[in-house]
């Protein structure tokens, strides 16, 4: 269709963490002259670049999870980590020098860390329905802040896409500014905390926002 907006790969980190109020996730909110989602909340994340598919990880990403979202996993794993270091300053990795760091990854490289995707498994996947200004074919991954190599109360290497950078309880999400998708994530999320033994599909959704198991 002529003028039809690209959908690009993305994708986005929900970073847990056990705390006083219960189990809360880091968001922040966009600004409110963004051109997609402004003013509202969100995960850390954003579009795969191209750099993505040439990093090499302290410890891979599960082969189950591989399998499950198909030939582009291990980039997509890689942009999760690196959105979270850019938008936030946080580090999932493991000490290491990483000499040959790809471009747009060379800050992350110079903490003396590589990437570990080890710590992710993917939890979520959502395709911003038509008519946005922007559209993302966006994987969801999950990750316990106990993974992180880095103070996960130190914002202060982040950029400033995102203000107001905090962690939040669980159950307050629902107070704040969110898009849909993001609400969905949470739920996902939540019914993934209450039932942590049984074996979920990672649901996916589309345009209509009807749900299936997500394939590749």
């Amino acid at each position: 269709m002529p003028g039809a907006v690209p959908v690009r790969d993305a994708a986005t980190i929900l970073l847990l963490r056990d705390m006083a109020h219960g189990p809360s996730v880091l968001m922040g909110r966009r600004g409110t002259r963004a051109a997609f989602m402004p003013s509202k909340y969100v995960f850390p994340g954003g579009a795969l670049d191209a750099a993505d598919a040439q990093v090499r990880f302290a410890a891979p990403l599960g082969p189950s999870h591989v399998d499950a979202i198909g030939p582009q996993a291990d980039a997509l794993a890689a942009c999760a980590i690196r959105e979270l270091w850019e938008e936030t300053g946080q580090i999932l990795g493991r000490p290491g020098d990483w000499p040959d760091a790809p471009p747009g990854w060379r800050g992350f490289a110079r903490s003396g860390h590589r990437p570990d995707a080890g710590a992710l498994t993917p939890v979520f996947r959502a395709v911003t329905p038509p008519g946005q200004s922007r559209r993302f074919d966006a994987r969801f991954f999950v990750a316990r802040a106990e993974a992180l190599a880095s103070d996960p109360d130190d914002f202060s290497g982040a950029e400033d896409e995102l203000a107001h950078l905090h962690w939040v309880p669980l159950c307050r999400t629902g107070t704040l500014d969110l898009p849909d998708i993001t609400r969905l994530a949470l739920r996902e999320l939540q019914a993934r905390l209450d039932d942590p033994g049984a074996a979920r599909p990672v649901p996916f959704f589309h345009g209509t926002m009807e749900a299936r198991a997500m394939r590749g």
